[in-house]
């Protein structure tokens, strides 16, 4: 069974689980399926917005998508949500991917 089947019947089992959500997302993002990467991500920013490495990826895929502003706007709500966790790690990712979205704009 591949990776992608194998994620699927553990998201069958608990479809709450946002791992395996974001897990699919990022299967999907390897294989170069930027649409079934982006219903996860997405999906997970709107049932799970407190999953806080979501909005890195998130961000990163619309970037490579040509999608800028949503991107930037990923980033924006990554860094309120990291900093209200208190997750300082993924609030610096976020800022440095923001800084660095910024700049290439």
């Amino acid at each position: 069974m591949d990776r992608i089947a194998t994620l699927q019947q553990f998201l069958h089992d608990d479809p709450d689980d946002p791992f395996t959500r974001f897990a699919l997302a990022q299967e999907f993002a390897k294989r170069g399926d930027a649409d079934q990467a982006l219903e996860y991500y997405e999906g997970l920013v709107e049932g799970n917005p407190g999953y806080v490495g979501t909005y890195y990826h998130l961000g990163a895929l619309y970037r490579a998508l040509g999608r800028d502003d949503d991107a930037l706007g990923t980033y924006r709500a990554g860094i309120d949500i990291a900093t209200s966790a208190g997750d300082t790690h993924a609030r610096a990712e976020l800022q440095s991917a923001l800084l660095e979205a910024e700049f290439d704009d």
